[in-house]
């Protein structure tokens, strides 16, 4: 669960790539306030 795991927002960050985890546009507040504690 790092820079090289895709399937973590860091990973994906990292690998400039979007997802489930890191949504091209703005999300719903709810959605953003799950992913805030990784």
């Amino acid at each position: 669960m790092g820079k090289g795991d895709k399937k973590t927002k860091r990973g994906k960050l990292f690998m400039n790539s979007y997802g489930v985890t890191r949504p091209k546009k703005k999300d719903t507040a709810v959605a953003a306030k799950t992913e805030t504690k990784k």
